[in-house]
């Protein structure tokens, strides 16, 4: 079978919430692990799906969800954002805000349940990927559902460590999956004394886990961001598909 054969599937996924949209890129062939990627935080969108599509093509079956299903469907902005802008940052935090970190954890665990369900996913753990915004969104994932969650990739992920009981680092003791860490250098939402303190939380809670900043700026691995860099997005790339081919194949 070739690449050729992906079926690109426009999907409906039963959430505690509602019914969130998804595009599922499925092989047409057998059983394949599955692949969660949760879109940054400007959401669904062609840099996207690109995206998630490249992941399928490296053998796993991936869910692409609308993680604003609750608020929007795609477009989720009437222009590219400018978060200078205080216009775009409303719509920003009028997308973001129902997505609590008990949101998160609901949405997560209905997206492995549909996962689930499909008989083109095979019983092989999973993995969920997060991007800036959903850095965290995927490591609440991986502790809501620790026994389906295989590996976590966060790159560019925001505010992963904070200083108070809502920290996504905080929901560590219940994450049994490998996890691996892209920073970005300079990041206002994930500064170095932020990546320093989930450093000894990532070595206190004693589980598998890489971490690294990359020498790029936040946003790097998305095509359609303005810090892309093409060869860390790379080296980001190939990192996560040693991940996968160690966790879930």
């Amino acid at each position: 079978m070739s690449v050729s054969d992906i079926v690109v599937e426009p999907v409906a996924v039963p959430a505690a919430d509602g019914t969130a949209d998804a595009v599922f890129y499925r092989w047409s062939d057998g059983t394949r692990p599955a692949v969660i990627f949760l879109p940054d935080g400007l959401g669904v969108r062609e840099s996207q799906r690109e995206m998630a599509r490249r992941v399928a093509t490296e053998g796993y079956n991936v869910l692409l969800p609308n993680i604003y299903y609750r608020t929007a469907r795609e477009p989720f902005f009437d222009r590219k954002p400018d978060f200078g802008d205080e216009t775009a940052k409303a719509r920003f935090a009028e997308l973001t805000s129902p997505l609590t970190p008990d949101a998160m954890e609901r949405d997560g665990s209905a997206y492995v349940d549909y996962l689930v369900s499909r008989p083109e996913v095979s019983s092989r753990p999973m993995a969920v990927l997060g991007f800036c915004f959903t850095g965290a969104f995927a490591l609440r994932t991986a502790a809501a559902r620790p026994d389906a969650i295989g590996a976590v990739a966060s790159f560019h992920g925001g505010g992963l460590f904070k200083d108070d009981a809502s920290s996504p680092h905080a929901v560590l003791s219940r994450v049994k999956a490998r996890l691996l860490f892209g920073h970005a250098r300079d990041d206002r939402s994930m500064p170095s004394s932020a990546i320093a303190a989930l450093d000894e939380a990532l070595a206190a809670w004693g589980g598998q886990y890489e971490a690294e900043t990359y020498n790029a700026l936040h946003g790097w691995t998305v095509p359609d961001h303005v810090t892309y860099d093409k060869s860390e997005a790379e080296r980001a790339f190939a990192n996560l598909r040693t991940l996968l081919k160690e966790t879930l194949t």
